[in-house]
């Protein structure tokens, strides 16, 4: 009688770790496509500043084929909450061209009134498709191909990166869908985003133009300072390291 007792037993024992090894891989499952999307989406509505805040950027103009900056440029940019949003150049370097450039950008980003709406990575503006899964900067996320829905230079044909975690966005990389002026052949963009004091926010920025009888120009950004309604806090980000470990959907 004990050994037909201690026989199903012992195969109950045998069997436990299988089923502990079995609900982990289930707990650990790649959610669907649809679920990433909704979680980004809800993650992006929920980091909005809903106070004023205010970034220091430095712009960098690289012409074709230089190593140095023809221009430098720093500038302030203040946002209220929701839609008031202006900016200040504060000194800048160099070439009146990179100037004219770096005000051309931040015209169009305060001509926004910080409504996100019709650029934000949701399904209104793009279709998705999961490439893969990507460690990048140390954090595991997923790897989501960007389709845009419309023909606009606001928009990105490439690739974002989400924190498989916050399903916050950490990185864009890709081609604007419509080039913003018949000089520009083409532009391509990387854009990181962090956490400044709570604040999720667009850290830095490279966009490489093809500029029709001048060649490739290079205009980069970053965040020297930040500032939040009741506090002030420096930083300067080092760029991000990526890390590929699989690009199977």
């Amino acid at each position: 009688m004990k050994r037909m007792i201690t026989r199903p037993l012992l195969k109950m024992a045998g069997l436990t770790p299988l089923l502990c090894c079995l609900a982990l891989a289930q707990q650990r499952a790649t959610p669907d496509l649809t679920t990433i999307v909704q979680e980004m989406e809800r993650a992006q509505s929920e980091v909005r500043p809903q106070t004023p805040y205010q970034v220091i950027r430095e712009y960098r103009l690289f012409g074709a084929k230089s190593t140095s900056a023809n221009a430098e440029v720093v500038a302030q940019v203040d946002f209220k909450p929701p839609t008031s949003k202006d900016y200040s150049i504060q000194k800048w370097s160099g070439s009146t061209r990179g100037k004219q450039v770096v005000e051309r950008v931040l015209d169009h980003e305060t001509a926004s009134n910080g409504n996100q709406a019709p650029t934000a990575l949701s399904s209104d503006n793009y279709d998705f498709l999961l490439v893969g899964e990507t460690v990048f900067d140390g954090r595991p996320c997923y790897v989501l191909g960007l389709k845009p829905k419309r023909k606009e230079k606001d928009l990105i044909l490439g690739q974002a990166w989400v924190d498989k975690r916050s399903f916050f966005i950490l990185h864009i990389e890709g081609e604007v869908a419509k080039a913003p002026s018949w000089w520009l052949k083409s532009v391509r963009v990387k854009l990181s985003f962090g956490d400044l004091s709570g604040t999720w926010l667009q850290t830095s920025m490279e966009a490489v133009a093809d500029v029709r009888l001048l060649g490739s120009h290079t205009l980069t950004s970053h965040i020297l300072d930040y500032r939040g309604a009741d506090m002030s806090a420096s930083t300067m980000l080092a760029p991000a390291r990526i890390r590929l470990r699989s690009q199977n959907p």
